[in-house]
């Protein structure tokens, strides 16, 4: 690992990496959303509006970690009624169970600039080990100063192992809502130490 002419940026495995430090996920430029199946037939999406994460990039980046918390509540799907619905006991039960967290547990590969990020998700309670497939999008000093990196990261879960279960039949077969959720997040992180 070798240092570049840009302060806080080096370089690994041919990237240009951040320097060693805690960073968090800039609220200006983020995207923590989802897509789901309806109806058997076409796909709806959505996003949590309210997200922090706390990103610790190690000396040795392998070792890096990420604990992230997204406000239940502030999901958004474009549909008022449907974002009422699914902040109550039927799915997320907000007022109960306000933060979704997930935790990194580990960098179980990488190749290139992707990773493969080891880590428990918990929704309602309910704690369920999640792989993210991360992309590294980058390092740069943003014309404020800022050491700043980018990435995205995309998983895909069954909500139903989280007790999200409620769902109603089809009489052409089928359900209204598909059991496989995929999440995809996309985001900018601001050094802070």
């Amino acid at each position: 690992m070798t240092d570049t002419n840009a302060p806080g940026i080096r370089e690994f495995e041919g990237l240009q990496f951040p320097a060693a430090g805690t960073y968090e996920l800039d609220g200006a430029h983020k995207r923590v959303g989802f897509v789901a199946r309806h109806l058997m037939v076409s796909k709806v999406r959505g996003q949590f509006a309210e997200a922090t994460a706390t990103i610790t990039v190690g000396e040795d980046p392998l070792q890096s970690a990420v604990v992230a918390e997204i406000k239940a509540a502030s999901i958004e799907t474009g549909q008022t009624d449907r974002d009422n619905h699914l902040r109550t006991g039927d799915f997320f039960e907000a007022e109960k169970y306000p933060t979704i967290t997930y935790r990194s547990t580990g960098i179980k590969s990488h190749a290139g600039a992707e990773f493969v990020l080891n880590g428990e998700l918990t929704i309602k309670d309910v704690t369920k080990p999640v792989e993210l497939l991360v992309e590294f999008e980058g390092a740069t000093v943003s014309p404020y100063g800022q050491q700043v990196f980018g990435f995205s990261a995309s998983t895909e879960i069954d909500r139903e192992e989280w007790g999200l279960t409620w769902n109603v039949a089809l009489e052409s077969g089928g359900v209204m809502i598909g059991k496989k959720i995929k999440i995809e997040i996309e985001g900018e992180a601001i050094r802070q130490a």
